[in-house]
């Protein structure tokens, strides 16, 4: 036996078989198919992915050019390995630009690049190419208009014109652009009925000629801007107005306000045509001298007046009677108490001219309105139906030249009634009529 294993060794092919045995055995020992199936396919495994608004960076010279026609986003459509494509879109390291170091002024057509992404990967940019154009870069001062809508004020308030602080700003642009600047405004948004002074912040907006936005950069771009809102109102005489006749022996030597003026407010228009306020005194039930508390009548759209009260002080002189007088004019009494005096404002009558020669003419000055009011005093009967047609305001010019006058207001009107203007006198400008 052992000469048949020893001659088997010496044979050569026996040695070969062996040793393929033995070659055989180590493979099957280390190799893992597998293994090396999984190792060799997971970089093979293809992707895609559409990463959208990708934000696009420019690099020019910012100090002295302004460029226009860049995209402020892209989309990417990348295709790679997963495992590549996955880290890119979760981190998303790399850039997209668009180099225009280099760009001279004027339009040109500029590629839009990426770099700072795995060369493995394939990406596409949608738009690949931009069209810009490069402007020579402008910074000029401009002023600021402050707006307001008066429509948003209450009644009887008034504003004074808005303005803002700061007056100017630094409006930074392309050249082209700061040439077609026509606006600067600054526009309040707020809510009404505005009473009182406004303080706000506004956003400034630069406008064209058609009042389009321009694309340019304003230093400060919020500005605080103020709007002076005030009461309309004017300072008018306190009149005094008696009511009633006084009872017999007694005589109203005098009537003074310890008060004679008064400020009224309201609408521009009410102004205009309101000329005085009154105080109303009823004398037939005055008997001795004696101090009243009374309130200041105003007329209809009248909103406010200050003073709201007003002392009169009445001086009276009382006629002492025998007893068989004050008998006898009992029956008279009863009779003048069946009817009443009664007092009636009337607003707004126009006042118009007399007299005039026709080779002047006339102005009116004061009252701007060229209007007044009328205080009518009778019966109540007769008062309670008049009305402003019924009367005419009228100046009398006769005699008078060129010049300035101050002229008495005169009242026409029905008869048993006492009619004055609330303003005495008006003042009027005449000047020589020009030749056709």
């Amino acid at each position: 036996m052992d000469k048949l294993i020893d001659k088997l060794v010496d044979t050569r092919w026996f040695m070969k078989i062996v040793a393929l045995i033995l070659a055989l055995f180590l493979f099957d020992s280390v190799y893992d198919a597998d293994q090396e199936l999984k190792v060799t396919n997971v970089p093979g495994q293809q992707d895609s992915e559409v990463i959208e608004d990708v934000p696009v960076k420019s690099y020019y010279d910012t100090e002295n050019l302004v460029v226009t026609g860049i995209p402020e986003t892209v989309d990417l459509s990348i295709e790679g390995p997963k495992s590549h494509l996955e880290q890119a879109k979760k981190l998303q390291n790399f850039e997209v630009y668009a180099d225009l170091t280099d760009a001279e002024i004027g339009s040109q057509r500029v590629e839009i690049k990426i770099r700072d992404i795995s060369d493995k990967l394939d990406v596409t940019i949608n738009p690949q190419y931009a069209d810009v154009t490069v402007h020579e870069k402008v910074t000029q001062e401009f002023k600021v208009d402050a707006e307001f809508n008066n429509g948003l004020l209450g009644e009887g308030y008034t504003a004074e014109a808005a303005y803002a602080e700061p007056k100017t700003v630094k409006i930074t642009g392309a050249k082209e652009i700061i040439e077609r600047i026509s606006f600067v405004k600054a526009t309040l948004d707020v809510k009404g009925p505005i009473t009182e002074t406004i303080i706000e912040n506004a956003t400034v907006r630069v406008l064209d000629r058609e009042m389009n936005k321009l694309d340019v950069i304003v230093e400060p771009q919020v500005i605080q801007v103020t709007v002076p809102v005030k009461q309309l109102s004017k300072t008018v005489p306190v009149t005094i107005v008696r009511k009633g006749n006084p009872q017999d022996g007694i005589t109203i030597n005098a009537i003074e306000l310890d008060v004679n003026e008064a400020s009224i407010s309201g609408r521009e228009d009410i102004l205009g045509e309101t000329e005085s306020v009154r105080v109303e005194v009823d004398v037939s039930r005055i008997q001795e001298d004696t101090v009243l508390t009374l309130p200041v009548i105003i007329p209809d759209g009248i909103s406010a007046v200050d003073p709201k009260t007003v002392k009169a002080s009445v001086d009276v002189n009382k006629e002492e009677k025998t007893d068989e007088e004050e008998s006898a004019e009992k029956p008279a009494d009863e009779t003048q108490g069946q009817e009443q005096e009664e007092t009636k404002t009337l607003s707004n009558i126009p006042i118009s001219f007399a007299g005039l020669a026709e080779e002047y003419e006339a102005v009116l000055k004061t009252p701007a309105s060229g209007r007044t009011s009328i205080t009518v005093t009778g019966s109540s009967s007769t008062i309670q139906s008049l009305k402003a047609a019924d009367f005419n305001v009228y100046l009398s010019l006769a005699d008078l030249g060129e010049g300035e006058h101050e002229v008495p207001i005169s009242v026409d009107g029905p008869s048993g009634v006492d009619a004055k203007p609330g303003t005495g006198k008006a003042t009027i400008s005449i000047t020589q009529k020009e030749e056709a």
